[in-house]
C-alpha cells in the first residue's frame, strides 16, 4: 500500500496534510491519467540520458526502466491503483515505482520538475491527436474521392442563399470538400511541425545545474530540438491551443457537411440515402429514417470550439512560468480530440456507405432556372451585348417563363425574340444543365474534365 503521507513530494515544507477540499481541487489524476503511457515514455528517456551523462549509476538507470515498464503494464492492465492523495499522473507512477525498485525511484526526478514534465507529457499527447487526426482526415478524403470520381458527370443543382444558382456535379460538390478537408489536413501537418520541440529539461523554470543533455532526451522522444528557452518550455500552452483551433476549424467543415446530408438526405431533396449503420428509427414513427449521426457531428463544433475558447480564456492572463492554472489546460483537450476523432471517423464511415441518388439531382439540375447565367453569357458571347443587356435580358425571360409556369428551354423561340430580335433557336443548346456543366472548362470549374482533373491530383497526393 502507497503511504500517501510521506510520498508528498512538499511533504518536508508543510507540517499539515492539506484539507480535503483543498484535495479535491488540487488533484488532476482523474483525468491527466490519460498521459501514463506519455509520462511514462518521458521518464525512461530521461532516465537513460541521465545514465548515459554519469548523473545516475548504471544500476539505477536500469532499474528504473524496468520499473517504469511494470508500471506501465500495470495500468494498460487496469490493475493500477491511482490515488486522488498523489495528486497526479506523475507522482502516482513514482509512487508505484518506489514500491516496485526501492530508492532509485526517488532518483528519477534528478535535473527535472514536474513542470517541464507535465509539458512534455501533454505534447507528446497532443502530438498522438494530430497524428490520429491526419489518418481520420486521410480517410475522409478518400471517401470523398470515391465518391467524386463515381459522380463526375452526375448534374445536381448548385445553391447559392440555398436558391438554384447553376447546374454543377455530384463529383464537383464532393470536391469541394476534398479541398476543404485538405486545407485542415496541411493545418494538422504545420501544427504538428510547430509543436515537436521538447520542453524536458527546463526543470522547474530557469533549467538545471545537473549536466544533462537535452538533445538526446529530444531526440529520444521524436522531438525535432529541446526548447530554446526554459521559461517559455514551462509555461507554453500554444501547442494546445494550436490544436483546439485546428480542430475548431476542422469541426467546422464537418459540421457544414453534416447540414447538407442532413437536407439531402430528407424525404423533399433525397439527393442521397445514407445507409442503416449511420441511421436512427423513430419510436413511435415507423416510416422515419433518422440521419442522427450527420446531427451529431453537427453539434460537435460546438463543445469542440468551447474547448478552444475555455483554454484561451485559461491562459490569457497568466504571468511567466507555470501557474497552477494550467492544470486546466487538459480537460477540455482531451474532451475536444476524443470527438473530433469520432466525428471524423463518423463521416468518413457515412460518406463511404451513402449513395447518391442520381435521378434526383438530375431533376433537381434544372429546377429554378439553373442555366439563366448561361443564357446570359450566351447574348454576350454570341450576340456581343455587353453583360448588363445581357442579364437584363435573362431577367426578363426568366420572369415570362415563371409566369407562364414553365422552365426557359419552354419558351418558345417567338416568346424569346419578344425580348430581343437577335436570339436564336441555337440558344437551346447552351439551356440544358448537361450542356451547362460541360462549358464550366475554366481551371477549378464543375465541367466532367476538369473534375476528374482534381480527383486524380488528389489521387496523387494522398494514395
Amino acid at each position: 500500500m502507497i503511504d500517501t503521507r510521506s510520498n508528498k513530494m512538499w511533504g518536508g515544507r508543510f507540517a499539515d496534510g492539506p484539507d480535503a477540499i483543498m484535495e479535491a481541487i488540487n488533484a488532476s489524476i482523474s483525468f491527466d491519467r490519460r498521459l501514463a503511457s506519455q509520462d511514462i515514455a518521458g521518464s525512461r528517456a530521461h532516465a537513460a540520458m541521465l545514465g548515459a551523462t554519469g548523473i545516475l549509476e548504471a544500476s539505477d538507470v536500469e532499474a528504473i526502466r524496468e520499473g517504469l515498464l511494470t508500471v506501465l503494464s500495470e495500468i494498460e492492465a487496469g490493475d493500477f491503483a491511482f490515488s486522488a492523495a498523489l495528486e497526479d499522473i506523475h507522482m502516482n507512477v513514482e509512487a508505484r515505482l518506489k514500491e516496485l525498485i526501492g530508492e532509485p525511484a526517488g532518483r528519477l526526478h534528478t535535473g527535472r520538475s514536474r513542470n517541464d514534465q507535465v509539458a512534455t507529457d501533454f505534447r507528446l499527447w497532443v502530438r498522438d491527436q494530430l497524428d490520429a487526426a491526419e489518418v481520420g482526415l486521410m480517410a475522409l478524403i478518400r471517401a470523398l474521392l470515391a465518391q467524386a470520381e463515381a459522380g463526375a458527370s452526375w448534374v445536381m443543382p448548385g445553391f447559392t442563399h440555398l436558391q438554384t444558382a447553376q447546374p454543377v456535379t455530384w463529383g464537383h460538390h464532393m470536391m469541394a470538400y476534398v479541398e476543404m478537408f485538405g486545407r485542415d489536413l496541411g493545418r494538422v501537418r504545420d501544427a504538428r511541425a510547430r509543436m515537436n520541440y521538447c520542453p524536458l529539461g527546463a526543470a522547474a523554470l530557469a533549467g538545471t545545474s545537473f549536466p544533462i543533455d537535452r538533445q538526446m532526451t529530444s531526440e529520444a522522444l521524436g522531438f525535432t530540438a529541446p526548447m530554446a528557452n526554459s521559461l517559455d518550455a514551462v509555461s507554453d500552452r500554444d501547442f494546445a491551443l494550436e490544436f483546439l483551433s485546428v480542430a475548431s476549424i476542422c469541426a467546422m467543415h464537418l459540421s457544414r457537411f453534416a447540414e447538407e446530408l442532413v437536407v439531402w438526405s430528407s424525404a423533399q431533396f433525397r439527393f442521397v440515402t445514407l445507409s442503416d449503420r449511420f441511421s436512427t428509427g423513430s419510436s413511435i414513427m415507423p416510416q422515419k429514417k433518422n440521419p442522427d449521426a450527420a446531427e451529431l457531428i453537427r453539434a460537435k463544433v460546438g463543445r469542440i470550439m468551447g474547448a478552444n475558447v475555455g483554454l484561451m480564456m485559461v491562459m490569457k492572463g497568466l504571468p511567466l512560468a507555470y501557474s497552477k492554472d494550467m492544470q486546466e489546460d487538459k480537460e477540455q483537450v482531451f474532451d475536444a480530440a476524443d470527438n473530433l476523432m469520432l466525428a471524423l471517423a463518423a463521416m468518413a464511415g457515412m460518406v463511404k456507405d451513402m449513395t447518391a441518388n442520381r435521378e434526383a439531382l438530375a431533376a433537381a439540375a434544372g429546377s429554378g432556372f439553373s442555366t439563366a447565367t448561361d443564357l446570359a453569357d450566351w447574348l454576350v458571347r454570341v450576340l456581343g451585348l455587353p453583360f448588363r443587356d445581357a442579364h437584363h435580358v435573362t431577367g426578363a425571360l426568366v420572369a415570362k417563363a415563371e409566369a407562364k409556369g414553365c422552365d426557359l428551354p419552354e419558351l418558345t423561340l417567338d416568346e424569346m425574340q419578344a425580348e430581343h430580335s437577335g436570339i436564336t433557336k441555337d440558344v437551346l443548346e447552351v439551356l440544358g444543365v448537361e450542356n451547362s456543366v460541360r462549358s464550366r472548362t475554366s481551371y477549378g470549374g464543375t465541367a466532367p474534365d476538369q473534375v476528374a482533373a482534381q480527383v486524380a491530383r488528389w489521387k496523387d497526393l494522398v494514395g
